[in-house]
């Protein structure tokens, strides 16, 4: 199936950009959906961006004009670039693979997480 796992959080300052990556393993990851998930202490989870196999790709109004999401096929990775980062941007946040399936409906993967902390 699909394995994956997040890196380049940190700590940076407002208005600082990180880059995040997700590493994906398994087979047939060029067909599947890839999202960007966050979840801030205390608070619900929230799909931050998509990326579909096809490369459309969707923001959540909080982020949209700051994040974009991108993945190369070939390296098998996705990636999600924040730029003008708030300190609300604060979480962990979790890729996500996940595909509609022909008599099985959804099936999805998650990353372990990687920090992301915005602040002074």
């Amino acid at each position: 199936q699909v394995q994956l796992v997040e890196s380049g959080g940190g700590l940076v300052q407002p208005g600082g950009s990180l880059r995040l990556s997700c590493a994906a393993s398994g087979s047939l990851f060029s067909s599947y959906h890839v999202g960007w998930y966050r979840q801030a202490p205390g608070k619900q989870r929230e799909l931050v961006a998509v990326i579909l196999s096809v490369g459309t790709t969707t923001y959540a109004d909080s982020v949209k004009g700051r994040f974009t999401i991108s993945r190369d096929n070939a390296k098998t990775m996705v990636y999600l670039q924040m730029n003008s980062l708030k300190a609300e941007d604060t979480a962990v946040y979790y890729c996500n693979a996940y595909s509609y399936i022909l008599g099985a409906g959804k099936v999805d993967y998650w990353g372990q997480g990687t920090q992301v902390t915005v602040s002074s």
